[in-house]
Order: structure tokens, then sequence, then C-alpha cells
């Protein structure tokens, strides 16, 4: 089979077509005041965001700052639902708040569609993806994450203390992606490299963060030209083939979907995975329950993703407006922080407790609206393999050192070191 000529071109080439976003200057520092100057990437936010979440919600339920070029924090239920359906109003051009914009004229497209798109393209880019993301087909991939999960116990085996983090959660999904995409296995360390630089690196200097940004998409039009060399049965040749308004696929169509499969669909996995296992090290009660009755892991697992919820999202604003009494500008941020949502006392009974036998619990870890996670079913199954086969090998296990817990910044929100006693 002959190359595909839509993939001759590399990354650094594609750019050059593209229209120029705007810059905002990079703002680092402590928070005096998180109404006014909010940052999500600031160490006490990583560390924990409830109760300064908590706090805005009482006192300024929508809070601004001017850093990334200035944004809006909606932390009620009400309001961050409210702008996940507006899409009207609100693009979803760019969904990682940072201090670049792009172009309007990206839109309706995006960088990585579908969670990049306005509508109407939105609904024809998601209508590609869902058949590899359904039930049937998620289920058809259990028993080799299963297998995957007790290959990495397997791992452990004479040692007294592991990173739960980063030697087990952060394994599953990239191994999973990996197979769906068809990558090697072996390049999972990249993959962890690619997640961060696009979700943690967000304030590095412009010429960094474009460095880095191309590896990835350099990886990524590697791998389609493997594929496209020699096509098999998997989701990669499957984007390569697909069409779209009765022609393939662009190529930064194709590259796009690519980089945020491997992205979203790591580093959400990877934090839920890590904060219920966190959650059960310290919580004993919860752990032995789970132990004692596994038939409640399923309610159980609900709970993890309302309580620790690692997704927010980003908005931009599409024209100046007042919207619930304030005022924005256009291509004003806004983050619609899922777990906020997720912890409003006027959403939920006892929203700031875990309480794993919550019968009624419609959370919004996977968003609201025309973007909630496609990838929702594949998520939910390697959660709950994951903690399934965990509490099988380690019944009892606690917090090596609470202090030494650390949590990523930025928008995906997670445990990335986790060592946990399992002796």
């Amino acid at each position: 089979m002959t190359a595909d000529e839509r993939f001759v071109r590399d990354f650094r080439e594609m750019q050059e077509d593209r229209p120029d976003g705007t810059r905002s200057e990079i703002v680092t520092g402590p928070v005096a005041d998180w109404a006014t100057d909010f940052s999500h990437m600031e160490e006490e936010w990583a560390a924990d965001p409830y109760p300064i979440q908590d706090d805005l919600r009482e006192r300024c339920p929508i809070a601004r700052t001017g850093r990334f070029g200035g944004g809006w924090l909606p932390t009620r239920y009400e309001d961050v639902a409210a702008i996940a359906y507006d899409t009207d109003r609100f693009s979803s051009r760019s969904i990682i708040m940072s201090n670049f914009r792009p172009p309007r004229e990206v839109a309706p497209v995006g960088g990585v569609p579908p969670i990049s798109s306005d509508p109407p393209f939105h609904r024809d880019a998601r209508r590609i993806l869902l058949p590899a993301f359904t039930k049937s087909a998620v289920g058809r991939l259990e028993p080799a994450t299963r297998a995957f999960c007790h290959s990495l116990i397997d791992g452990f085996a004479g040692r007294d203390v592991v990173d739960a983090a980063r030697d087990y959660a952060q394994h599953i999904p990239m191994r999973v992606i990996a197979d769906m995409l068809g990558f090697p296995p072996e390049d999972g360390p990249r993959f962890r490299e690619f997640v961060e630089n696009a979700l943690e690196g967000i304030n590095r200097p412009p010429e960094e963060r474009m460095e880095r940004m191309g590896r990835l998409f350099d990886y990524l039009l590697a791998q389609i030209r493997d594929h496209v060399t020699e096509p098999r049965d998997d989701l990669t040749t499957y984007l390569i083939d697909a069409e779209l308004y009765g022609r393939k696929l662009e190529p930064s169509h194709v590259a796009g979907t690519m980089a945020l499969l491997l992205i979203a669909g790591i580093d959400t996995t990877w934090s839920a995975i890590g904060a219920s296992l966190w959650h059960l090290a310290g919580t004993s009660a919860d752990r032995e329950r789970l132990v004692a009755d596994p038939a409640l892991l399923p309610t159980a697992m609900e709970e993890f993703l309302r309580a620790y919820a690692p997704v927010t999202m980003a908005r931009l604003v599409k024209e100046d407006m007042t919207w619930n009494g304030v005022e924005m500008k256009a291509d004003d941020w806004v983050l619609l922080s899922f777990p906020a949502a997720n912890r409003d006392p006027a959403q939920f009974e006892r929203a700031g407790e875990v309480v794993i036998d919550r019968e009624v619990n419609r959370h919004a870890a996977f968003g609201l609206g025309i973007h909630r996670c496609v990838g929702s079913h594949l998520a939910r199954m390697e959660l709950r393999v994951a903690l399934e086969v965990w509490l099988e090998r380690y019944p009892s296990f606690t917090l090596d050192d609470p202090a030494a817990v650390t949590w990523a910044a930025g928008q995906v929100r997670g445990p990335r070191t986790l060592p946990l006693r399992v002796g």
C-alpha cells in the first residue's frame, strides 16, 4: 500500500497554515485572594482545592482572575451546568485554560476534535468515535485489562511499599489506550511525558511548550504513517479510513483525535484510580466494607468519581456579555470545575463527605452537555477492574507516609506519587 498523501507533511509544516492565536503574559506565584486571582496551577490548589471551592461557593460563586489573560471560575453546580449546555455563548475551541488562545478561525473543529469542536461539527465528529466506546466494545477489553492489573501486582512481590500512582494506576490506562490505538506498549513512559506537558506544563515558556507539543505530534504522525503502510484492526487505522461529509478526515483531525485519546484517555483514568486508592488507604472502614462486600464496589466507585472528580474543562466566551451578574469579555476563559459542582450542597446531600453506598448520585465527573465524556464506559471499566484486582490482592493497605503523597496541578487532578504500605 502506498503512503497516504494526507500525512506526508509534518506537524510543524501543518502549523504554518494555521492563523495566529494570541498569547498572554505568564503570571505565577501565590494567590492572595482566590475570588479575584485564582490559579489552578498553584500548589495550594493541587494539594487540596475543596476548601477553596467551598469558600468561593459561599462568598463569590463565580471567581475571576487576571492570569491566563483573564478568566472565570463558577463553583455552583447550576452555573457549571448552565455554561456546559450553552454552546451559543461559550466555545469549546480550546478546552485547556492556558496562556494561549487559538484563533476563532479554528472553530468549529478545534485542535483535538470532538472535545474541542462546536456545533454542528461536534455531533458528526463525536459520532465517528462512538462505535469504539460502546459497552460491548469496552467489555471485550476487560479480560486483558484484568490480566494486566494482575501482572503489575505480580511485579510487586517482596515489596512492602508500592507507589500505587506511578507503579500501578498510571500503567493501566496507558496499556489500554496503547492497545486500542495500536501503539507499542513499551512507549508508556513517553505517554506520561506527553500527558504531563499538555496538562501541567501550561506555564512553560511558549517556545518550550511548542517544542514539547511538537514531540507529541511527531510521535503521532510516525504511528499514523506506520499504520498507513501496514493497516491493522485498531483505532488508528479506523480513524485513517474514516469519512466525514463524503471524504476522509483531514490529517489534523486524525492526529488531533488521537492526541485527545492518548492524553485524556490516560490522565483522567489514572487520576481516578489513584484518588480511589488514596481514599481507601486512609479510610479503613470503607476499605474493609468493600473487601467484605465486593458487590458494593460499583456504587462506591460512582461516589469516588463524584467526590474526587479529576476533570475540569475550559470554555471561551464568544462575545462580551453580562452572565449571572458578571461582566464577561470575548475570549475570557471559563473553567468548568466538575469537582466543585460535585461538592455543591445544593445538589448533593452530605456533599463534602464520601458516602460509598450513596444511592442517588447524578454526578458530573464525566462532564455535562454535548461534551460528556465519550469514553465513560471505558473509564468505568478500567476503574472497576483496577480496584477489584487491587482489593483482591491487597485487602489491607495503608498510606505509608501521608505527607509524601503529591497531586497534579492543572485541570486533571489525581495523585502523582502515592506510596502505600502493602506488606
